[in-house]
């Protein structure tokens, strides 16, 4: 008779590997998604609040980490600005409602929607992007983003950050 050894089965907490989502713009037919995936971000505090039509009207800022089921992942706003006056000084770019869900945070997600923010500033010619956090803002740092004033930053962007959400101004030359 023959008796069978008992095997150990891994837990199941353990992470099991998710497939790498696909990185894409977004379109106005992403709005709801992108207002669902930003609403637990927007309870916390980190994310400002933005109804539904904003962000079908600002679909063509966006960068979105599509899963393979479908649904999003992430996104990242890169919104222009042209120069404000005569120097010379190019256009600029403010990333903004950058969001990953939390069962992709620390799986890369964000980094791929940062990679690709840069990719597209560079591909128009911007000359420095710029991000207001109300975190610590690791990954901008880990990019290559450094502490900044408003000074040298978008003034109409300056003028649209609330002041009572104590945001931190972070900015990279490109």
């Amino acid at each position: 008779m023959t008796t069978a050894t008992p095997r150990l089965v891994a837990p199941p907490s353990r992470l099991l590997p998710l497939a790498p989502p696909l990185v894409r713009a977004a379109h106005a037919g992403d709005a709801a998604a992108l207002e669902a995936l930003s609403r637990p971000f927007v309870r916390s505090g980190a994310l400002r609040e933005r109804p539904r039509s904003l962000y079908a009207a600002d679909a063509a800022d966006f960068l979105v980490a599509e899963g393979p089921d479908g649904t999003l992942d992430g996104c990242l706003g890169l919104r222009v600005h042209r120069p404000e006056t005569g120097g010379d000084r190019g256009p600029t770019g403010v990333l903004y409602n950058f969001c990953v869900a939390p069962h992709r945070q620390g799986r890369g997600v964000g980094r791929m929607l940062m990679r690709a923010a840069l990719a597209r500033a560079t591909a128009q010619s911007l000359s420095a992007l710029f991000t207001a956090t109300t975190g610590g803002g690791d990954l901008f740092l880990r990019c290559g983003f450094t502490p900044a004033g408003t000074c040298p930053a978008p003034a109409a962007w300056v003028d649209s950050l609330d002041p009572r959400r104590n945001s931190r101004i972070l900015v990279r030359a490109l």
